[in-house]
């Protein structure tokens, strides 16, 4: 599975999903400071879910109906590092199949997830 980490995304999270086998790619170490639409393009193209913490997407993707492969949205405020790394692995694992072409949101003790309309 493939990712693409907005500029937003932890350093240590980058690197934690990378650990765990995860292919990421990272907007700081590619093209730091590019707009949100360029970033979800970006995705796309790589084929790979947008990992962020900036609601702006879901805008991009239901209002403006820009397509996408994936958005994760990470809401996990207040919690450290290593806390919100295991959450999200927790997350990806169990719901990988559902990750694609759908707009998810990562609370601390949910995870909705809205199938994109394409």
């Amino acid at each position: 599975m493939k990712f693409l980490a907005d500029e937003n995304i932890d350093r240590a999270l980058v690197l934690l999903l990378r650990k765990n086998g995860y292919q990421v790619l990272d907007i700081k170490e590619i093209s730091p400071g590019i707009e949100d639409e360029k970033v979800l393009n970006l995705a796309n193209s790589e084929e790979a879910i947008l990992l962020t913490e900036d609601k702006d997407f879901g805008e991009l993707v239901f209002r403006l109906k820009l397509i996408s492969q994936g958005v994760v949205l990470i809401r996990l405020n207040g919690w450290d590092s290593e806390k919100r790394g295991k959450r999200i692995i927790q997350v990806i694992q169990q719901y990988q199949a559902s990750l694609w072409q759908a707009f998810t949101v990562i609370d601390h003790d949910k995870v909705r997830i809205r199938k994109s309309l394409l």
